[in-house]
């Protein structure tokens, strides 16, 4: 998927996938498997994406994995595959044809560890290619031509799960490949969960549901922000064609990797289980932090992804990358996903109307990862930090007065500071309940040193449904603060009209800065607020490069070399500070030479809120674009990079001799 990986090295190393069409207008009927299989998402362990083919794959490694799932309680929160990926076998087969599990890595071969997952109440997930080899360079082999052999070594180890890569396939068509390997299946009599890894590149969504139990949509997932969000936007306009049996299945999960924050990893998490995905750890749970666990084993956010009505959430709105995304719910509930895409943090507001709850006086309001309940009068709202997800379940509740009102707390105003200039802003305290909220209290509290005042009152007696107390405050980094971002907390607590006392508290973020430079500048010599690129970091004065910082080349689109400028990865995005004082930004952009044909992305500058330069997709095969925007009055410019529309395979993008005159 990323620039670092090389063609042909997909699933489980690889390319994404072509861009994913929005479903027909009439979906296939239900699938004819039946067979009463993967009735709820799968959810599980896969050891790729934290050991991919690295020497501590090993039996010792899987056995470890399960001994975890029983102590940490992850089998009691419904994980039950603990999956082998590939890098299992030798490279050659037997004198027989047979595969012949790695001695160095699994001395007792497959079935010993199948036999001690099992006897932990587990089951056991092993890997192949719809080829003659295997994704990995070294070559493992692959099952086009052994499908009917493999399948039955599969069943004779006690394999429970199989996941199909598609590499090395010859050409041989997809639908054939993996209708055979299901044939296969079949015939061992063994109930084996089918997992069918073609990447989405021949639709499987439409023609699969007879064939296996999930498919992949897109390419592989790599842990980063950009790689998460590519596959997020091309997994949920498919929702129609998920259903008990039959999955779409955007990769594995992240979480716990160390290349997102547990703020993002929530998010992931949370938009998985909405979408009612496959949920595969991919993390090695022997070094996972509290924090991972307490991530992965949140039984509220599972019960949305194993939620027996099947229903994949569809989106209800994404103005401003202000998502909300709506889950319908076998007890008539929805669960409610308010996701902020954006680097700052963003109001997202709906109605139960809006999600599909029927007409009621009032609704029970769960929020999934407080564990806290509350009543609303309707609406849904928050302000939803950067890069992240409150997830809701809400409900047409008779019993909605027994909870206390739900209270939003909000910001207005920037949330920048220029040390030793005072910076206002505005909070707001909303009672969103059908009930009021009695004896409301606020306060705003930041770092040590720093100075934070109410301009005005910070209390209120009573607030009923729809009514604020907004409060002023001036906010004040000592001289000499460096700049960066820094937390602020907005406190609230309330009493409900039965006394029960309620509080609230709101993390924000204030980002010290500095003055733009009058002139004209180049944005690589200038700091920037947030940097976001879909696979390496962004980097100054060079390409993307590879997964590393520091690998890139010099910036060379069309043949022509650039000293200056940004290289980036879609998805991606860099914003400035530009504290209204800014009058325009230049750059040639497109997509660099060192990824020789590939890569299709899109060039945007946004002032603020307002998109006001873009390019259209672009390709290799173009020269550089000359790009202008007016950010005239613009606090923040963003220079942001999209996939093109067919996922972020190669698409390394620079933004050649990129200016900023103030």
């Amino acid at each position: 998927m990323a620039g670092a990986l090389t063609a042909g090295l997909l699933c489980t190393a690889g390319l994404a996938a072509p861009a994913v069409a929005a479903p027909a207008r009439h979906p296939v009927a239900a699938p004819s498997l039946a067979d009463g299989l993967a009735l709820t998402p799968p959810m599980g362990f896969n050891n790729w994406n934290s050991t991919h083919c690295r020497a501590d794959f090993n039996e010792a490694m899987v056995k470890g994995i399960a001994d975890l799932f029983v102590d940490k309680g992850l089998k009691d929160a419904g994980y039950q595959y603990v999956n082998l990926d590939d890098c299992w076998a030798l490279p050659d087969r037997d004198a027989n044809g047979k595969l012949v599990p790695d001695p160095a890595r699994f001395p007792n071969g497959i079935k010993a560890v199948a036999d001690y997952v099992h006897a932990k109440g587990l089951k056991l997930g092993i890997y192949t290619s719809a080829g003659i080899k295997t994704c990995n360079s070294a070559g493992f082999p692959g099952a086009l031509g052994h499908e009917y052999s493999d399948a039955q070594q599969f069943a004779d180890w006690g394999v429970d799960y199989l996941k199909y890569d598609n590499c090395n396939n010859l050409g041989v068509d997809a639908k054939l490949r993996y209708r055979t390997m299901r044939d296969a299946l079949r015939a061992t009599s063994r109930p084996i969960v089918y997992s069918i890894c073609e990447w989405g590149e021949n639709k499987p969504w439409e023609w699969a549901g007879d064939v296996g139990h999930l498919w992949r949509t897109t390419g592989d997932i790599s842990d980063s922000w950009g790689s998460m969000l590519s596959i997020l936007k091309q997994n949920l306009p498919l929702a129609p064609y998920a259903g008990p049996g039959h999955w779409n299945d955007p990769d594995m999960l992240e979480v716990g990797n160390g290349g997102m924050t547990d703020t993002e990893y929530r998010s992931h998490f949370s938009l998985w289980s909405v979408m009612a995905a496959p949920l595969l750890i991919g993390t090695d749970l022997r070094t996972a932090s509290q924090a991972t666990f307490d991530i992965l084993d949140n039984k509220e956010v599972i019960a949305v992804d194993q939620d027996p009505l099947g229903k994949q959430g569809t989106v209800v709105s994404s103005a401003g990358g202000r998502w909300v995304v709506a889950k319908e719910m076998k007890d008539g509930s929805r669960a409610v996903a308010l996701f902020n895409e954006s680097g700052t943090a963003q109001r997202i507001a709906t109605t139960a109307s809006a999600v599909g709850l029927p007409d009621a006086p009032a609704y029970t309001l769960r929020d999934l990862w407080q564990h806290r309940s509350y009543n609303t009068a309707g609406t849904l709202a928050a302000t939803v930090p950067a890069h992240g997800t409150v997830l809701l379940r809400v409900s047409a509740d008779p019993d909605w007065a027994t909870h206390p009102p739900a209270a939003e707390l909000g910001l207005d105003g920037s949330p920048f500071v220029e040390t030793g200039t005072p910076a206002a802003l505005t909070t707001d305290f909303t009672d969103l309940g059908r009930t009021p909220a009695r004896r409301v209290s606020v306060s705003l509290t930041g770092p040590a040193g720093w100075t934070v005042r109410a301009t005005s009152a910070t209390t209120a007696t009573v607030l009923t449904t729809g009514r604020s107390l907004r409060t002023g405050w001036t906010v004040n980094a000592p001289a000499g603060t460096p700049t960066g971002s820094y937390g602020l907390v907005l406190k609230a607590s309330y009493r409900s009209p039965t006394g029960e006392s309620v509080t609230s508290t709101l993390p924000l973020t204030a980002t010290v800065v500095l003055p733009p430079p009058t002139g004209t500048s180049y944005l690589s010599d200038l700091p920037w607020l947030s940097a976001t690129s879909g696979w390496g970091p962004v980097e100054r004065d060079t390409s993307n490069g590879e997964s590393a910082a520091g690998d890139g080349h010099p910036i060379t689109l069309g043949g022509v070399v650039y000293a200056k400028g940004l290289g980036v990865h879609a998805e991606s995005e860099v914003s400035f500070y530009t504290g209204k004082a800014c009058g325009k930004v230049t750059a040639d952009v497109g997509v660099d030479d060192e990824k020789g044909t590939k890569g299709t992305v899109a060039f945007e500058i946004w002032a603020d809120g307002t998109k006001v330069a873009s390019t259209g997709v672009l390709t290799n095969a173009q020269p550089a674009q000359p790009l202008t925007a007016d950010v005239t009055g613009a606090q923040v410019v963003r220079l942001v990079v999209t996939d093109g529309g067919d996922g972020i395979d190669s698409d390394h993008a620079d933004w050649a001799d990129a200016r900023l005159s103030c």
